[in-house]
């Protein structure tokens, strides 16, 4: 199965380090969200997590390590992707590259560029 198709399944979602977290956690405002954001690094599922979300285009907290603002941003620059996952996996753009970075990205910034 290959990781888009897991997307499908959801089955990753366990695998997660908020897993076992309450759900508003992810859905905070201001200052919270760069402590939400930082949940998100080094977990195992952090890039199935974020495809998921740029997927659906869910526009409320934080997925993936992103805010729903950096994941509009990347949606609004990136039209024509129909496959985040692969995108995410394979895509030579240099947001890409920095989101398959285990450290916490610096969306914003890069897709202004």
């Amino acid at each position: 199965m290959s990781r888009s198709e897991n997307l499908d399944d959801q089955h990753w979602v366990v695998k997660a380090r908020c897993a076992d977290d309450p759900p508003d956690s992810l859905f905070v405002r201001g200052a919270a969200q760069r402590i939400a954001k930082q949940r998100c690094v080094g977990c195992p599922v952090r890039l199935e997590c974020l495809a998921d979300a740029l997927q659906c285009a869910c526009d409320y907290g934080v997925w993936g390590g992103l805010t729903e603002r950096e994941r509009r941003a990347i949606r609004r620059r990136f039209p024509a992707v129909e496959d985040w996952m692969e995108w995410l996996e394979t895509s030579d753009e240099t947001v890409a590259a920095e989101l398959r970075l285990s450290a916490s990205p610096r969306v914003l910034a890069l897709v202004r560029s």
